[in-house]
This record gives C-alpha cells, sequence and structure tokens, in this order.
C-alpha cells in the first residue's frame, strides 16, 4: 500500500518510519548557517558507497560536534564548496528506489544504525536529505562498498570535510568513546512526556523553522520527540534524553538540580559593601532562562555613555558593556556547565565589572596557558553537545569555539578591556570577569579623562605592591582578575607582583585558587 507524503508524491508504507521532516530549516543546511560545514555533505546524486562511508563516520561522531546532513541532489562550487543554486534535484521516480535500497543498506551497518531521512523541495526540486545523528553504539563500520558482498568492513571518522579510516591510536580512541556519551544525550527514566511542554516545543520548531511545527497539530508528542532525536534505549525501554527536559521542560530543576542563574549586584563593589546587595533567580527551560536573564542585565545593568571630546564635533558613544558579550558569555557558560553540579551560574555585578562564575571549568584538554591569555578555547570533548546544537538553531551560539572570540572581538568594538579567563588547578570553576569601559567611572560622560586621573592619580604614586596588600587585607578571597580591575593593571602584571610578594614571603596562599585565601605574613618594610 501506498502513502502520500507531505510534498505530494507517493512512497511505500513500510519508508515511513524512516522518513521524517527535519527538525531544522532546509535554507539554513543549504546556506551553511548554524550547522558547522564540515558538518554538512552535498551530493550531486546518489552514490551509495561513498554516502555510506559519510553515514558512518558522522555515526561515530569523533569529534563530538553531534552528527551530521548528506544532501543527495546538490552541486557544489568548486573553489567555495557551497551548494549552487537552483539545485540539481533528485528524479521524483528514483526517490521510492532509493529510499528502498537505503533499508537495506542500513542493516550493514555495524552495529545497527539508522539514519533519518527527508525529502525536501527547494527551487521546484526534490533533495533527499540523510540526517545523522551521533550514533549511541560507537564505533560504527561499514563495508568499503554496501552494494557488493564480502567487502572488508572499515572505522570511518570525518576530518575536516573529508572521511578517514580510523587506524591505530585514532581507532583505541574512537573506540573510549562509546564509554563517554555526553550528559545531554543520555537517557533518563525520571523524565516522563507529560513533563514536555507543547508550547515550549512549538515555539522552538516555529522559531526555526520547522515543519515539525504543521506536525503538532495531528502527530502524537511521543512520534515528534522521537522524528527529532530525543529518545534513546531499546524499544522496550525508550527513554528521553536530558536534553528534552533542558530544552522543552517548564523546571529541568526537578531533574537537574540548581538549574538556574543567580544575578548578585553590589551597587557599592562587593568589598567595599558587602552587605548592600540584591539577588533575582532565573530558572525554565535554557531558552527561558537566557531570555529572563539577558532581559534583566538589558534593563537594569547596561547603559550607554556619552563622552564629549574636546575638538571633536562628534561626540563619542559606548556602553558599559556590549550586549553580545554578554549574552555570549551568558550562553557558553550554560553550554558547558556540568548538570550534575548542585551550584547555579553565577553572575556578579559590581561598579567594576561583571564576572560569571561556572561549575566545572574546562577540562585538562585545555591548557591553563590557553585560559589564561583568553583567545580561543577549544576542546574536542562537550559536555553537552546536542544543546549546544539547539542553542545554535536559536542563534544563541555559534559553536565552533567561538564563544570566547566572539566576547573579545565585541569588546574590542566597544573600546572596553579584555574579558579574564581564570580555573583552578583542579578545573572545579571557570570565572569570567568583563570588565566595564573605562569611560564609565564616576563622572565620566562629563570630563572622562580629567575624572579618571583625579580619582586615581593619588592611588598610582603609590606602589602597585601596597595597593595589592591594601586589597588582600580588607578582601582576601579576592582574585587576580579582581585585583586587575580594582588597581587598572594588567592581569599579567598582577600576576608578577603577586609573584614578588610570595618570593619575599610576604604573603602566601592557602588551599586553592578558588575557595583558598591569601594570607599577609609580613608587612613590606620597603
Amino acid at each position: 500500500m501506498k502513502i502520500l507524503y507531505h510534498q505530494n508524491f507517493e512512497i511505500t508504507d513500510n519508508l515511513k518510519n524512516i522518513n521524517m521532516a527535519l527538525a531544522t530549516n532546509i535554507n539554513d543546511l543549504l546556506n551553511k548557517q548554524k550547522i558547522e560545514s564540515n558538518r554538512i555533505e552535498f551530493k550531486k546524486g546518489w552514490n551509495p558507497a561513498s554516502i555510506y562511508h559519510s553515514i558512518c563516520a558522522f555515526a561515530n561522531d569523533f569529534d563530538d560536534l553531534g552528527g551530521g546532513y548528506i544532501i543527495v541532489g546538490v552541486n557544489t562550487d568548486d573553489k567555495t564548496g557551497m551548494a549552487i543554486r537552483p539545485v540539481e534535484g533528485v528524479p521524483i521516480e528514483k526517490i521510492d528506489g532509493i529510499l528502498q535500497e537505503m533499508v537495506g543498506y542500513n542493516s550493514r551497518i555495524t552495529p545497527y544504525y539508522l539514519p533519518r531521512t527527508s525529502i525536501e523541495e527547494v527551487d521546484g526540486k526534490r533533495l533527499i536529505v540523510i540526517w545523522c545523528p551521533a550514533g549511541s553504539y560507537r564505533p560504527y563500520s561499514v563495508p568499503v562498498n554496501v552494494t557488493a558482498k564480502g567487502t572488508k568492513e572499515y572505522y570511518y571518522i570525518r576530518s575536516g570535510t573529508s572521511n578517514i579510516e580510523a587506524r591505530g591510536e585514532v581507532l583505541v580512541e574512537l573506540r573510549e568513546l562509546a564509554n563517554r556519551v555526553p550528559f545531554d544525550e543520555r537517557g533518563n527514566s525520571d523524565i516522563q512526556l507529560e513533563d514536555i511542554s507543547l508550547v515550549l516545543l512549538r515555539d522552538y520548531l516555529v522559531k526555526v523553522g520547522s515543519k515539525l511545527a504543521e506536525e503538532l497539530i495531528t502527530t502524537p508528542l511521543s512520534t515528534i520527540l522521537d522524528q527529532m532525536e530525543l529518545y534513546t534505549g531499546p524499544k522496550e525501554n525508550r527513554l528521553l534524553r536530558n536534553v528534552a527536559a533542558m530544552m522543552f521542560c517548564e523546571n529541568p530543576s526537578r531533574f537537574f538540580p540548581y538549574t538556574q542563574i543567580d544575578v548578585v549586584t553590589f551597587p557599592n563593589g562587593k568589598m567595599k559593601d558587602p552587605n548592600n546587595f540584591t539577588e533575582v533567580t532565573f530558572k525554565g527551560s535554557i531558552p527561558q532562562m537566557i531570555k529572563q536573564t539577558m532581559d534583566y542585565i538589558k534593563s537594569n545593568v547596561l547603559k550607554e555613555h556619552v563622552r564629549k571630546i574636546s575638538g571633536r564635533q562628534e561626540a563619542e558613544r559606548f556602553w558599559n558593556y556590549p550586549y553580545d558579550a554578554i549574552e555570549e558569555a551568558v550562553v557558553n557558560s550554560v553550554y558547558h556547565r556540568d548538570y550534575l553540579q548542585h551550584e547555579p551560574i553565577e553572575i556578579t555585578v559590581e561598579p567594576s565589572g561583571i564576572s560569571i562564575l561556572n561549575c566545572p571549568g574546562p577540562d585538562r584538554s585545555i591548557s591553563k596557558e590557553e585560559i589564561k591569555r583568553g583567545d580561543m578555547l577549544k576542546s574536542r570533548r562537550y559536555r553537552n553537545r546536542r544543546l549546544g546544537d539547539f542553542l545554535k538553531e536559536l542563534d544563541l551560539t555559534e559553536g565552533r569555539s567561538t564563544g570566547v572570540p566572539t566576547i573579545q572581538t565585541k569588546l574590542a568594538e566597544n573600546g572596553s578591556p579584555r574579558a579574564i579567563f581564570e580555573t583552578t588547578d583542579d578545573r572545579l570553576t571557570l570565572l569570567v570577569t568583563i570588565p566595564v569601559h573605562k569611560g564609565c567611572y564616576e563622572s565620566s560622560e562629563m570630563h572622562p579623562e580629567s575624572s579618571e586621573r583625579t580619582s586615581k592619580s593619588s592611588e598610582r604614586k603609590r606602589k602597585s605592591s601596597e595597593r595589592i596588600l591594601d586589597l588582600i587585607k580588607n578582601k582576601p578571597t579576592i582574585s587576580a582578575a579582581e585585583i586587575a580591575m580594582d588597581i587598572d593593571m594588567s592581569s599579567r602584571g598582577v600576576e608578577k607582583q603577586i609573584k614578588k610578594l610570595r618570593e619575599a614571603g610576604i604573603i602566601k596562599r592557602n588551599g586553592a585558587d578558588f575557595g583558598g585565601y591569601w594570607e599577609i605574613v609580613k608587612l613590606d618594610d620597603k
């Protein structure tokens, strides 16, 4: 028996389980937007041997990027690798046969793996989109030619935009990945279907332009979630993945305690007036939490300043903090946090800057030197791989390890100092400090430069070491980043001064970088 598919052509009944609407927008894939280019592969025509190498490589997901997409029926520009429009398309009369072939070829992947397919109409032509999410039972192997019998099987992984055979140490590491399923992709027996909000789910699907939004009216919720690859486990014990609750549950803290963002504001500074503060907590799904937090910061923290410069007709305009930099830092903290940690994301707002404390810090594949430089923090292992995909679809993050560069770029464009990144030796926390624009000190709108010089002239006459000692005396738990902001010195300069003080036996550190404190052993007699 044949059924009518939504693109107005027929496919056989036994294929409907592998043909599903995309959870993303086809034009975003063709334009290589929101999804990394190395996760998208264009094929002019149906070539099963080559295509199944790609399916196997995406399923293995060696770099923990979230699998990939293969789009059949697209020519590419030789120089740019971009899709040529209008698309070539796949003849309608061949589509049913190709899908039938895939049913048999899928069984030749070991262990069994089922890619999802969707038939999309673009430029008046039909495309076959093969979605290959990261497999739950990797590593996967496939014959070098699925169309021939008795051919040797190989393990394939992605290397840039190509597929290569995994050998030697790479194959060993690939096999080890079986025990490293990211937290957000793990099944959770506590999450039930009734915990998923139809409102949140539909809102997401509409925002990303998915055709699944239309199907919500007539299709069971469980089917939609299955099409979005939000279930895992065998048929007899299907479990919703953690990311389903993170994204589409009104109260994910039921499953992951302290899934919240605390914003604490010290109007006079935490050190000067520690008892004068306001605290606001934001909960809800991940997109709700981000939106509420950024709405609050936009309304209560961000301010545009106007500064008149002598000899200039136009006034200089700048923000105390650029919105995009703060948003990127907040989204990154939500994306990379460990949801098993019973610690909220803590954002502290002071006159000198905004700090974001997250648990835990970056994994050990990123050196402390890289973290201190604050240029790019690139890790191949993600705690929450799928969550990143959802956030990219909502244009909340770009991925590709661009979070830190984006923060620094937006700060530079605003004329702000660079953000400072700090972690502990045991990587228990990551502290991101975003200093306020130097033109935003008290009375800066009238005479910013002279005001800054006047307010700090006496301080600068004193030795930097003396100023550091005063800060430590008043706040033994103070960090190097906080000291740098308070005395208007580079983080590297502060670290050099602290090193000198420690070597001279004037101060010592008790405990870890975070959670520990400074102790003044003796006063400098100089």
